[in-house]
């Protein structure tokens, strides 16, 4: 099942599925999202919960007992239901349950709310620990942003001028390298040798959004201000961008495999919600 929701601007479908977005149309009919074609990436926007990125041999452990976590969790594979409707938003909620339970021992609730603002979508996300204990995850966005020219038409430009270090990936692993992305006059232009040692994660950012334009002109700007850590990839000449706004990263190879010490995890006290959102926005 999908839902679709609108404004005089920009109209929005999200699958059930994932409770993921698969479309964002300007009224000129723009399609400003990946297709999901298979021959590059089968997907267009998962939801990272309640993991982001990988754990080292795919396991962590709680209170001493092993847990298996496939890269970036469960939650983008299962069916949410549409909990709240309007002609501009939709809300979807996933509830833990016995299969849940199984990989990821903890009473929680997901609810991704979709609202459409103008010219853009806020994409907010709520977890609700239902249980007594405290809860640790991490949560994430991954939306492609359909590039339909050449993909060096392409920059980024980050909202403030800064050193814009990420961390290596080694083994889908975060390693201690770090490297740092060449500017321009404060822009970054793109081309696909720049993810041959997949994803960039960048651990911290002072900019809280990033532009993209086509042809030195703004095409899309995210914003991910609630997030502490971004991450950007994409597949060899495939004619997309994924900027994804996260809480937490993959592992490092020195990790503990206890979910609690893990680097860049959320603590969430007993019977408490925690907020967050980030916005794409056609400019």
């Amino acid at each position: 099942m999908n839902t679709t929701i609108s404004n005089s601007t920009l109209k929005a479908s999200i699958k059930h599925a994932g409770a993921e977005l698969f479309s964002l149309k300007d009224n000129q009919n723009q399609e400003y999202i990946w297709e999901g074609n298979p021959a590059f990436w089968g997907k267009h926007s998962p939801i990272l919960f309640p993991i982001v990125g990988t754990l080292k041999n795919n396991t962590y452990t709680i209170n001493g007992k092993e847990y298996q976590l496939p890269r970036h969790g469960f939650a983008r594979d299962m069916e949410f239901q549409l909990i709240d409707k309007t002609e501009n938003s939709a809300t979807f909620s996933l509830q833990s349950n016995s299969e849940t339970l199984k990989k990821y021992p903890f009473d929680f609730e997901l609810q991704l709310i979709y609202t459409l603002n103008e010219t853009t979508l806020d994409i907010a996300y709520k977890v609700i620990n239902k249980g007594e204990t405290k809860m640790p995850f991490s949560i994430g966005a991954h939306p492609a942003i359909a590039l339909p020219e050449n993909f060096e038409n392409y920059s980024f430009k980050f909202e403030k001028e800064e050193d814009l270090k990420y961390s290596l990936l080694e083994n889908d692993l975060i390693s201690n390298k770090t490297e740092s992305l060449q500017t321009i006059e404060n822009l970054v232009p793109l081309n696909y040798k720049l993810f041959e040692n997949d994803a960039l994660v960048f651990k911290t950012l002072e900019s809280n959004s990033l532009t993209i334009l086509e042809n030195s002109k703004p095409y899309i700007k995210v914003d991910f201000e609630d997030f502490p850590s971004l991450g950007i990839w994409t597949k060899d000449q495939a004619p997309f961008v994924c900027i994804e706004p996260w809480y937490g990263y993959s592992d490092t190879a020195e990790n503990s495999g206890d979910l609690f010490e893990k680097e860049g995890i959320l603590i969430l006290d007993a019977k408490q919600t925690f907020n967050s959102k980030f916005s794409i926005q056609i400019l």
